[in-house]
């Protein structure tokens, strides 16, 4: 029988706790339980207590929601996925809700030479990152994670209240099984296990490396040319199938943090480092820019992703992506998304210098910063988009927009400079007047990423259009026909 954690248990405190330290806004809006859940069975039945209880179930697999979708549920029940982390294969590759990606990367090179095209971050949960679509170090040779998914078995919940297990695939709720690749978690039911057919082969071996840009040399000018290397890279070039193994991230973080960092990691489409031509064609971009220092990513103290050693061999690639991400504990952040379908503007640049730049009394920005990931290669490839509901297949990066801080008394500081960068980023002649202050799909971006929830862009009506493009009435429909009383619910869940 599923345990249920509850307040007058001494490990309560602590199972109840959110990474991010905003959430719950309140007492009013916690849990009054834990349910640890340790098989199919478990889920089902713990489910299945909930409903009958008449409380509202949320649901936590890794727990790094950006927003309070399962730590905002006054009195009701969190179902705990973390401990049903299975990896193996039988007649196809499962990997457990629970599971970390960390744990996955690990298990699938160990135990089968493949890899899932997954997260930077390892401590993420499988459960709602591949739901979400899923990208990272190697998608832009293998694409998303949801690209490979080929099965979900999943808790429903009928019209009388009765929870029961379906295992979605081609020929068996087909419309479920594409609402769960790329919509997001907590939306239709409780994921269980996701299957895989296939997987791609773990390359044998990366390169990765770390340039250093200082803050105490830049300038706006400096920066423009370092986000222009970038960008104008993945818009151009960076779409040859030949690159699609180069990943890169930009960290521009606030100059109060010291530098801007930018990572690279590096193996040929046919999963080797003998040829090294991209790579050196790539960092030969940024031989103008001057920077302050050129690092193997294992000698690195770069405080967010970490990209493994300069050389990697076959037995030290199950570790690739699986350190880095920030563990938010107490913390508190607040988080933004877009994508790019195009190299940055001398506009865009001035608005990342005047944001990385300012300064507010009183407030610690030094932990503040805009990620900006390479895109593209693989993920977009247009026949997914009648598979999978990630509609965002033509733009060339991902931005992500956070900010870090202890202190709740300088919570309307960071978020004051959060809201008004991403603000005034996207409300120019790039967007019609209509959609001011948002990326909006268009000819110039593509919306943003259901992964990075942000409840600010609740205020705009037009919001399901920002993460679901032309698939929303279609995820309407899913969520009416296998989730008719709306169980599954929080602040940005499909609505029917």
């Amino acid at each position: 029988m599923t345990p249920f954690i509850t307040r007058d248990d001494p490990r309560f405190n602590n199972l109840r706790q959110a990474r991010n330290g905003r959430w719950p806004a309140n007492p009013a809006d916690e849990i009054s339980r834990v349910a640890l859940c340790l098989s199919a069975e478990d889920a089902a039945e713990a489910l299945q207590r909930v409903i009958d209880a008449g409380q509202r179930p949320t649901i936590r697999s890794g727990g790094h929601c950006y927003e309070d979708f399962y730590a905002n549920n006054p009195n009701g029940t969190l179902i705990d996925m973390s401990m049903m982390n299975r990896v193996d294969k039988d007649a196809s590759y499962r990997i457990g809700a629970g599971a970390t990606l960390g744990q996955a990367y690990q298990e699938l090179y160990k135990l089968y030479n493949v890899t899932l095209p997954g997260g930077t971050c390892g401590s993420v949960g499988a459960g709602g990152h591949i739901t979400g679509g899923g990208y990272g170090l190697v998608s832009r040779l293998y694409g998303k994670s949801a690209d490979w998914v080929t099965g979900v078995d999943i808790l429903t919940v009928d019209t009388k209240g009765k929870v029961s297990l379906r295992t979605c695939n081609a020929g068996q709720d087909a419309d479920l099984l594409r609402a769960c690749r790329g919509a997001g978690g907590g939306n239709f039911g409780l994921i269980v296990d996701y299957r895989f057919d296939h997987l791609p082969p773990a390359p044998q071996e990366v390169m990765a490396l770390n340039m250093f840009f200082s803050w105490s040399e830049m300038t706006e000018e400096k920066l423009g040319k370092i986000l222009n290397a970038f960008g104008g890279y993945f818009a151009t070039r960076g779409q040859e199938e030949e690159t699609w193994g180069l990943f890169s991230i930009i960290e521009a973080y606030h100059q109060t943090h010291g530098y801007v960092r930018v990572g690279v990691q590096f193996c040929n489409p046919d999963g080797t480092c003998k040829d090294t031509k991209v790579l050196d064609e790539y960092l030969s971009l940024f031989d103008g820019c001057n920077p302050s220092a050129i690092i193997p990513a294992a000698a690195s103290n770069a405080p967010a992703h970490s990209f493994g050693p300069h050389r990697m061999t076959r037995d030290l690639w199950a570790d690739t992506g699986a350190a880095g991400g920030v563990h938010l504990g107490s913390t508190r952040a607040k988080y933004k998304a877009a994508y790019m379908r195009k190299d940055y503007t001398a506009r865009e640049i001035a608005v990342f210098y005047k944001y990385l730049t300012r300064t507010m009394p009183g407030i610690d920005l030094t932990r503040s910063v805009v990620e900006v990931d390479s895109y593209g290669g693989a993920i977009n490839r247009q026949r997914m988009l009648e598979d999978t509901v990630a509609f965002q297949r033509s733009s060339v990066m991902s931005l992500q927009f956070q900010t870090y801080w202890m202190n709740a008394a300088e919570d309307t500081g960071h978020l004051d400079w959060i809201r008004e960068f991403y603000g005034e980023l996207y409300s120019s002649p790039e967007v019609d007047a209509t959609h001011h202050g948002t990326p909006f799909p268009g000819d110039r971006y593509q919306g943003c990423y259901i992964n990075y929830p942000d409840a600010d862009m609740l205020e705009h009506p037009y919001w399901p259009q920002l993460y679901y493009g032309p698939n929303y009435e279609f995820l309407q429909k899913v969520k009416k026909k296998y989730d008719p009383n709306n169980v599954f619910h929080h602040a940005m869940s499909i609505r029917s």
